[in-house]
């Protein structure tokens, strides 16, 4: 077989050419393309990506914001709840208050009505009695009314210290009278008898005067110039009536 070197070189030659040709106008360009193609693509896998985890971000700020309305929810609920049971329970309390308070009054203003009533009777019963017994006084003689009062004068005074008797004496030393006032005027006698016994205690210079004021019910009072003696029903019953008062008053 005979080679025909030139044929063979300019083969070689042509191959060579071509191989170049195709290098720098096809492979390169391809090459390059792949690579810009391959980088697009590279590039929107990141963006997707990058999309993929911001949404992810995104679903779970939804999901946080969601879970703190609900939890925000809960708390607004429950404080609610709990602000209405504690508002019932202030005016269940201030019920009960007004209920007490009311029951308490109302016993209160019961209590009072019926210490005011039994007052009343009192000083009812304290008008009648009086009334009844200035009634059945006049039914008994004065000399002997006058010898009971003033035998409890008398006794009164010499109960008296020494020292107290001699002042009310003092008082009677200068021409002062004393007073004897009645309910009813004494007999002459009566009144004679008065005049003795209380000279003999009191000093037998005193002048003794005689009146008479039907509201003394019963009794007497000697009246010095500087003292008030009171022996008589009206005095008793005034202290009964200031008691009666007094006890209504406290209630």
């Amino acid at each position: 077989m005979h080679l025909d070197w030139w044929t063979l070189g300019l083969q070689t030659l042509n191959f060579g050419v071509l191989v170049w040709l195709l290098h720098r106008f096809l492979y390169r360009p391809v090459q390059q393309l792949v690579a810009a193609r391959k980088a697009e693509i590279q590039r929107q896998y990141a963006d997707a990506k990058a999309a993929e985890e911001n949404a992810s971000t995104q679903v779970a700020a939804v999901e946080a914001e969601r879970a703190g309305i609900s939890a925000e929810r809960e708390a607004t609920l429950k404080a609610a709840r709990a602000q209405g049971e504690k508002m019932a329970a202030e005016r269940r309390a201030q019920s009960e208050r007004d209920a007490q308070n009311l029951l308490d009054s109302t016993r209160k203003t019961l209590a009072a009505e019926r210490q005011q009533a039994l007052a009343d009777a009192q000083r009812l019963a304290l008008g009648l009695g009086a009334q009844f017994a200035q009634q059945l006084l006049t039914s008994v003689p004065m000399s002997l009314r006058g010898e009971a009062w003033i035998g409890r004068i008398e006794q009164y005074l010499k109960d008296l210290a020494p020292s107290e008797r001699d002042a009310l004496a003092r008082q009677l030393a200068a021409g002062e009278a004393l007073t004897v006032v009645t309910a009813a005027p004494l007999p002459a006698a009566a009144a004679e008898n008065w005049h003795d016994r209380l000279r003999a205690l009191l000093g037998n210079s005193i002048i003794v005067a005689f009146e008479v004021k039907p509201e003394l019910v019963a009794g007497a009072e000697l009246r010095f110039p500087t003292a008030l003696l009171q022996f008589s029903w009206e005095s008793a019953l005034a202290s009964m009536r200031s008691e009666v008062s007094s006890h209504a008053d406290a209630h």
